[in-house]
């Protein structure tokens, strides 16, 4: 049965970090994705505890999300931190609205710089690569679009495809899954509620109670080499109810 992992980053309104890690693995989960706000600023301290806490509850944490600025002006913080918590694998998460390019070339230029970037962290063993929201499938004044700009400007980029981002950009998921299955490593499984509902919770809502097609899709993601599928939810109002209520409908997939 493929694992269901859990991102960090939904849970960051309910601390403490402690209290969460232990509702994760009681919940059934065996692995977390971790986020740049729990890395902390004592770095080689906090990281010592977030290992233990992460031991202490029978859990792993082979992926991660690191900043940009993080990955290309502190390479050997970034690698201590993978290092120290056990990843196997490293993505780039986000680019600010001020900072993202207007035009197919600047968006190829940033899967080069992203790829730049990376080489310190393939070069060390992990995989590498980028992870979607929904800006990168609005289509550019030439008809292509940012996300296949990024993966043309940096080929050996992995991707860790946020499927309900995709879905919220208008993308086909099951046209980018055959197209560019082979670059992706993990996936984000996350669900969209019905149209008019959940708006506290930004129109997400939990797995397998949405509107995304997850039997479907995981039949064609485990064509692919991901190795890793993380929960996530960017708003939830129920942390306990996230957990069991996705955990269970992802048993049946």
């Amino acid at each position: 049965m493929t694992k269901l992992g859990f991102q960090l980053y939904c849970a960051r309104n309910f601390p403490p970090l402690a209290e969460v890690l232990r509702k994760v693995a009681g919940a059934g989960y065996t692995e977390v994705e971790g986020y740049g706000g729990i890395y902390g600023t004592l770095v080689e301290l906090s990281l010592k505890t977030l290992r233990s806490d992460l031991d202490a509850n029978g859990l792993t944490m082979p992926t991660g999300h690191f900043g940009i600025d993080l990955l290309e002006k502190e390479p050997e913080q970034t690698l201590l931190i993978a290092k120290t918590l056990g990843m196997e694998a490293i993505y780039c998460p986000h680019l600010a609205a001020d900072q993202r390019p207007n035009d197919a070339a600047g968006w190829f230029a940033f899967g080069q710089r992203l790829a730049e970037a990376g080489k310190p962290y393939r070069d060390a063993g992990y995989t590498f690569g980028w992870h979607n929201h929904d800006f990168e499938f609005k289509p550019l004044e030439d008809g292509s679009t940012p996300q296949e700009q990024i993966l043309a400007g940096g080929p050996d980029l992995a991707w860790e495809i946020d499927v309900a981002w995709v879905i919220r950009g208008g993308g086909d998921v099951n046209s980018w899954i055959e197209s560019y299955g082979k670059r992706i490593t993990a996936v984000h499984v996350k669900d969209i509620a019905p149209a008019g509902e959940n708006v506290d919770e930004d129109g997400w809502t939990d797995v397998g109670h949405g509107t995304v097609a997850w039997p479907e899709l995981m039949a064609a993601l485990r064509k692919t080499p991901a190795k890793h599928y993380v929960l996530e939810h960017d708003n939830p109002k129920d942390l306990d109810r996230l957990l069991s209520r996705s955990m269970a409908s992802f048993q049946t997939y």
